[in-house]
């Protein structure tokens, strides 16, 4: 990919005509000459012509300008080596150029000063164009010319490539070739809909008018396989126009799309930010891994200085002064699992509410997939939210008392129906009462007022102590933003009895709900990895080993979640047995308000599903879970 970097004007004011003084050695003369070439202001240094005539300060201030071509803006760093060498009336100073060409890449070469001496003694300087490059000749230039490096790969935890040059097609229109803008957008909507694409068509009518009649107006990009779909449909339309591309793509367009960012043509605004790294045509990463490691992925773009010179009728490259080759980017590698991420996606699939799923190995911490939606999500909920857990944390606040002695698997704890806390009400899911009952079954059926009824054994800081056992509050380092959750201390003992089932001030993510289940799971807490290169610099240490008898409780009341609780439809998943954990979170003042969430694990993978103002786990975030199992068998 080759383009010209433009040139901004910049108007100087022309020196007068003057020499240094007839006390001055040929070494102050090139010192003042290269002070003003940097400058721009040579009104302090005497010029003449090879063959001794004067020439102005000013016309050499524009002759270097018009020579430096599109380095005008970036003038170069010059340095005089050693002593001038004066023979008779001549004295020749060898000079270093030093040019920062656009990006960062230095071009360095020698140049020669030669000055001679006048009447009157004073060194003047001998101007000709091969003084800024031994090639240049008057109305010559330079002009840099860019080769785009070969863009990296994003891996898989296998080293096998994510994202691959994968073929897409820019579907347009062309003006002139368009009688009713009007029917044909409800047409390519018709089209684009039938394949589950939103094309946002609102304003194509207005840029048809606006667009000159032969112009290629974009309108969306398709991968190959879904544009097949409607292909015939699209080409009968009047006035569309395609282009078939290549695009550094994921296997689907929801694959793990927020983590990993997308590969896109440059916005205006990053050229904006970056005007000497990016040009229109680039391609460049946005958001996620690609827009974090870009510079690692893009490589080093080729440049090459070249000499043009104005013919009768165009201007010709006529030389090629410099050149500095395109270096390949450097591969990320991450743990994802292609099967697991593509059963994350698929369970997310058709959902219209924010979502999200991660899955987390529990043998080595080895984050599996992070699916994020609807349609692969704008934001990594899975990695960065900040919401209150509801009663998956009672598997947090189970293991503090646990922890504590404060319960066992049979001993009795009642469940009424409401509870009161200082003048504060709560309720059970569906008014539920279980009366007197086993601590597992009020953990299975998910008794809330149990768990308040509890909250005062736990202490002020209990449930923050029991969290950070299992990572949460954790200081992460995954190479990426994740938020490693917020555990409630002390307050009211209001407050306290609502931490006690999720709520109250305690907020987490999924990934670091996924992280704590298979701590649970494995019984000690690891830092989740989803970065293996570049590693992160300062991954947190390994927790301490759980408890074993509070966890081995704690996995016993987790599976009869599942065999006789809340998340029975799981119980039939094929596989190896399920253990988890189903909650709602309130997330204003109306209880009828909440978030879904299921936190869990089977064999060698721990998961955390979320879903957005879902309303009941049983219906939101369960369904989820089973069809992410159901597609990993």
């Amino acid at each position: 990919m080759r383009s010209t970097y433009g040139v901004m004007s910049v108007v100087l004011a022309a020196g007068v005509l003057t020499a240094c003084s007839s006390g001055d050695g040929p070494d102050k003369s090139v010192d003042a000459f290269l002070s003003g070439w940097r400058s721009g202001k040579l009104d302090a240094v005497g010029f003449v012509d090879p063959v001794g005539a004067k020439i102005p300060a000013a016309d050499v201030t524009a002759q270097i300008r018009a020579l430096s071509g599109e380095l005008v803006d970036n003038p170069p760093a010059l340095k005089r080596d050693g002593e001038p060498k004066v023979t008779e009336d001549i004295a020749t100073s060898t000079v270093t150029v030093d040019w920062t060409l656009p990006g960062g890449a230095h071009w360095t070469y020698p140049t020669t000063v030669r000055m001679s001496k006048g009447k009157d003694d004073a060194w003047q300087v001998i101007w000709e164009p091969k003084v800024v490059h031994e090639q240049l000749t008057s109305g010559d230039s330079f002009a840099i010319r860019r080769e785009t490096a070969e863009r990296a790969t994003i891996l898989d935890g296998a080293g096998q490539p994510i994202v691959e040059s994968r073929a897409v097609v820019t579907i347009g229109v062309e003006p002139q070739a368009i009688s009713e803008a009007a029917a044909l957008t409800k047409d390519l909507g018709a089209a684009f809909k039938s394949v589950g694409v939103d094309a946002g068509l609102s304003d194509l009518p207005a840029r048809i008018k606006a667009a000159k009649p032969d112009a290629f107006v974009e309108i969306i990009t398709l991968r190959e396989n879904v544009y097949l779909k409607i292909r015939q449909r699209l080409q009968d339309m009047p006035g569309t126009r395609f282009r078939k591309e290549q695009r550094q793509l994921a296997p689907t367009r929801e694959f793990a799309r927020a983590l990993l960012g997308t590969v896109d043509p440059v916005l205006r605004e990053d050229i904006d930010k970056n005007p000497d790294k990016f040009v229109v045509g680039d391609l460049i990463g946005h958001g996620g891994l690609q827009g974090k490691y870009d510079d690692r992925l893009r490589g080093t773009t080729g440049q090459t200085v070249v000499i043009t010179r104005k013919g009768p009728e165009k201007t010709e490259d006529v030389a090629e002064a410099f050149r500095s080759e395109p270096k390949p980017g450097a591969p990320l590698k991450t743990t994802l699992d292609q099967k697991v991420q593509l059963a994350a996606d698929n369970a997310l699939k058709g959902n219209p509410r924010r979502t999200a799923l991660v899955a987390v190995r529990i043998s080595d911490g080895a984050v599996l997939a992070a699916a994020n939606g609807p349609n692969g999500g704008g934001d990594n909920l899975a990695f960065t939210a900040s919401v209150p857990p509801g009663s998956t944390f009672k598997m947090i606040s189970a293991l503090a008392l646990l922890d504590k002695g404060a319960v066992s698997l049979d001993g009795k704890v009642d469940c009424p129906k409401t509870a009161t806390v200082d003048g504060r009400s709560f309720k059970n899911s569906h008014n539920m009462a279980l009366g007197s009952v086993p601590f597992r079954v009020d953990f299975a059926k998910s008794c809330n007022t149990a768990f308040i009824g509890l909250a005062p054994k736990l202490g002020d800081d209990g449930l923050a102590v029991a969290g950070r056992s299992v990572g949460l509050e954790g200081a992460w380092d995954l190479g990426v933003n994740a938020f490693s959750g917020k555990v409630s201390t002390g307050g009211s003992a209001a407050e306290q009895a609502a931490a006690a089932f999720g709520q109250g001030t305690t907020v987490v993510s999924p990934l670091a709900m996924a992280a704590a289940t298979a701590a649970v799971a494995r019984g000690q807490w690891q830092q989740p990895k989803v970065l293996l290169d570049p590693a992160p610099a300062a991954p947190a240490a390994a927790g301490p080993q759980l408890n074993a008898a509070s966890v081995e409780a704690l996995r016993t009341m987790m599976r009869e979640v599942v065999t006789n609780g809340t998340a029975s439809a799981l119980s039939d998943v094929p596989g190896k047995p399920v253990y988890g954990k189903t909650g709602t979170a309130e997330y204003d003042n109306n209880p009828e308000n909440t978030h879904a969430w299921w936190v869990g694990w089977q064999d060698d993978i721990a998961f955390a599903v979320f879903v957005e103002k879902g309303g009941s786990s049983t219906t939101a975030s369960v369904p989820i879970a089973e069809k992410f199992l159901r597609g990993l068998s």
